[in-house]
């Protein structure tokens, strides 16, 4: 059992929105396909993947380090045990081989894209989800049958107004979901008070909605936010100063009594690791949003969670970020809190299948096997011409 190709290409997000620091109109995924010697019905086996949503592709650490060590690796240095899967952890080794320690930056997402369709390449062996695949894998029998989900949105958009942001969240109640996430921290404290107060007048209730500063603000400014923000009671508020700030998170926890959220741009269980042991992290609310996606694929993330859970934290309080359907099987495979998804932006990757509802917050997981990207049309669409 051998690799036999490797073929990767950027694909452009749809899309012109922003966040307090990002506008995403320049944006692009790397989509990546692993081409096997071995054939299921009638048809080769390959493994697809990406490298989440939210930094761009990474073309050049694929294809000019990781793809030529991928094969140039003895077939036989790339499986289990057994000889008859592959192994990913002996296939993030090998594409790792020669790289130093820390930095994880844009090599962590390269990575992620190849473990992860190493993944789905095992899952299509066993013509099963990776989800289940991911269960058995780490000696947890079943995968959740469904997730809890919420739809993040928001943005700043222009010409943006209160009417628009209550109409988006509308959809999103229409569409079947109870929990939402905004951005903030792209306009001045008062009119993000503004534009809170408008969210949740749709929403209900500050318990149905997450707020996300993606990591804008000084520690006066977070504090000063957190003041505004107590009297909502808010589901979460995320990233409010630089994601490596573990001082800045700390001081917030010690001034804000609601939940905390951070992680989505920690790509090692090393930083994990000093953000528990930092960064005021409270194992009763505060929230993780590392992605397997960005960071080295399923193998590192999964050091992540057991970083959380040897210090007394519960992976129940895990939502990765991402808002696609790799994490979503993750979700599903290691039983965490639930997952984030982007209805209808961030195309073609964001969001699942077209067939999935959402039905009281909740997605039932798709049975095709692998990540079930033929179910998403305009997403299978460019993973065909990859392979064309």
């Amino acid at each position: 059992m051998k690799i036999l190709k490797v073929v990767e290409t950027p694909v452009k997000l749809e899309g012109n929105i922003s966040n307090a620091l990002v506008n995403f109109s320049s944006h692009t995924v790397s989509a990546l396909a692993i081409i096997t010697d071995q054939v299921r019905h009638g048809k080769p086996v390959i493994g697809l993947a990406f490298n989440s949503i939210g930094r761009f592709d990474q073309s050049g650490i694929i294809r000019s380090r990781m793809i030529p060590r991928l094969m140039q690796a003895t077939p036989d240095s790339l499986l289990d045990s057994t000889g008859q899967r592959f192994s990913p952890e002996n296939v993030l080794s090998c594409i790792l081989k020669n790289e130093k320690p820390g930095g994880h930056g844009d090599r962590a997402q390269a990575a992620s894209a190849i473990e992860l369709a190493i993944w789905e390449i095992n899952a299509r062996l066993d013509d099963e989800p990776v989800s289940q695949t991911i269960a058995k894998y780490f000696d947890r029998g079943a995968r959740e049958e469904s997730v809890a989900v919420y739809a993040a949105g928001g943005y700043y958009y222009d010409g943006e107004n209160d009417s628009a942001l209550r109409n988006e969240i509308a959809r999103y109640q229409d569409a079947g979901f109870t929990k939402f996430k905004m951005k903030i921290g792209g306009a001045d404290l008062k009119r993000d008070m503004q534009r809170i107060e408008a969210a949740i007048e749709v929403a209900g209730s500050g318990q149905n909605l997450a707020v996300d500063a993606n990591g804008r603000f000084s520690l006066n400014d977070a504090l000063a936010y957190a003041s505004a923000m107590q009297k909502y009671k808010l589901w979460w508020f995320e990233e409010a100063g630089d994601p490596l700030d573990f001082e800045l998170n700390a001081a917030l926890s010690k001034g804000y009594s609601g939940a905390l959220a951070t992680g989505e741009n920690l790509f090692s269980h090393q930083d994990v690791k000093n953000l528990v042991l930092f960064g005021g992290a409270r194992p009763d609310r505060d929230i993780f949003q590392m992605d397997p996606g960005l960071s080295y694929g399923v193998s590192e993330y999964v050091k992540m969670i057991d970083e959380l859970e040897t210090r007394g934290f519960d992976r129940r309080f895990a939502y990765p970020h991402g808002g696609q359907l790799m994490g979503l099987h993750v979700v599903s495979g290691l039983g965490l809190g639930g997952c984030e998804t982007y209805p209808n932006i961030f195309q073609p990757m964001g969001g699942f299948g077209d067939d999935m509802e959402i039905n009281e917050g909740r997605v039932s997981m798709p049975s095709n096997p692998g990540f079930g990207f033929e179910s998403k049309s305009n997403l299978i669409h460019e993973f065909v011409k990859l392979l064309s």
